[in-house]
């Protein structure tokens, strides 16, 4: 597709132009062989940068475009060209591992990603890593990549709200962060953080909360586990619930995940969904109930007949926050709670449980440490 245009992106008073057809800039977007060379000094912290895509790879033909652009159109050489600074602070190193929405983001994808992360870690020459990424699954690749990552060195996801080619764009400040971050010896051992907006919040507990706003990553119950100011990093709380190399979750060997299905309720559900989820081969199923996590009676119908074709069943909430409490009732239909986990990471708990045990009582064990 031709595109006659200029495409601008700025960092604070640098612009830097990329002239000429889409398809060009396009060209290597696929390639996940494709790598930037280290720049800086050999004394500064090593960072690998793997891109999966999103806002902060999006382009669009107007600057003042922040929502109908096309995501994953720059590749990670022009995103880390259009960031100089970047070499002041690391030596870094670009790799595309895929270039797409995170809507798109699939458990293919979250398995290469993370065997692809540990392969990095295990090397002396990796200090940390960062991950580029769309915004609308974020927490999800965060959260999965904290259960899995096995190394306390640190792994930071970033993105943006605003595509690259937009006036104020956030994506080279966000990235810059999120580089500083990983260099800095405080993020070890502090589990997979997410980085946007000048905030730092935990895997596990950060979420977006809001569709276009630039500070839609927020932990409402939690809070922020730190922030950057005046250029300098600052950590004040670190996650209590286990991750990385405290987890027992390992995908080494693993080119599959369980299907785990969510089911939204609401007024005037059925059961159709949960039989649906059963015969589509669905190993669990996770509920965004209502309130505390609350069934309909017809719901609950097709929750219950699915436990007994050894499916497994998690009550999360469609609320947002609070935690979903574990009642009598839960252990007579043999159900799970998901503690404080919305139900798309509640998901990915249960997809990663499901590879070690089928036993409710066990997961549920998982989701009261992790």
């Amino acid at each position: 597709m031709e595109l006659k245009r200029i495409v601008s992106i700025t960092f604070l008073s640098s612009v830097i132009l990329f002239s000429g057809p889409l398809s060009l800039v396009n060209a290597s977007v696929n390639d996940s062989k494709m790598t930037v060379k280290h720049s800086g000094k050999e004394e500064q912290p090593n960072i690998k940068i793997l891109a999966t895509g999103g806002t902060i790879a999006g382009s669009s033909e107007s600057s003042t475009d922040t929502t109908g652009y096309e995501s994953g159109a720059l590749n990670i050489k022009t995103i880390i060209k259009a960031v100089p600074e970047l070499k002041k602070i690391a030596n870094v190193s670009g790799e595309q591992v895929v270039n797409i929405g995170s809507q798109n983001i699939d458990n293919s994808i979250l398995l290469k990603l993370a065997k692809r992360i540990n392969t990095l870690l295990a090397s002396k020459d990796v200090d940390g890593i960062v991950v580029t990424h769309g915004s609308d699954t974020m927490e999800e690749t965060a959260y999965f990549l904290n259960l899995v990552v096995k190394s306390d060195k640190p792994v930071v996801v970033v993105g943006s709200m605003r595509p690259a080619t937009a006036i104020s764009a956030d994506g080279p400040l966000n990235l810059y962060n999120a580089v500083k971050i990983a260099s800095t010896k405080d993020a070890r051992n502090t589990g997979v953080l997410v980085a946007l907006n000048d905030r730092i919040g935990a895997a596990r507990y950060i979420t977006k909360t809001h569709t276009t706003a630039v500070d839609t990553f927020k932990s409402p119950e939690q809070g922020y586990v730190g922030e950057i100011a005046g250029d300098k990093v600052i950590f004040y709380n670190k996650p209590t619930r286990k991750h990385t190399t405290q987890s027992i979750f390992d995908v080494s060997k693993l080119d599959e995940l369980p299907q785990v299905d969510i089911i939204y309720g609401y007024q005037n559900d059925s059961r159709g969904f949960y039989d649906t989820a059963v015969k589509t081969g669905a190993k669990g199923i996770v509920v965004a109930g209502a309130g505390n996590g609350l069934l309909s009676d017809a719901a609950l119908t097709g929750a219950r007949d699915a436990v007994k074709k050894d499916v497994v069943m998690v009550r999360s909430s469609r609320v947002g926050s609070g935690v979903v409490t574990h009642e009598e009732s839960d252990d007579k239909d043999t159900f799970v709670t998901s503690d404080s986990l919305n139900p798309q990471k509640a998901r990915i708990l249960l997809m990663l449980a499901l590879t070690k045990t089928k036993d409710p009582k066990k997961i549920q064990e998982y989701f009261n440490e992790y």
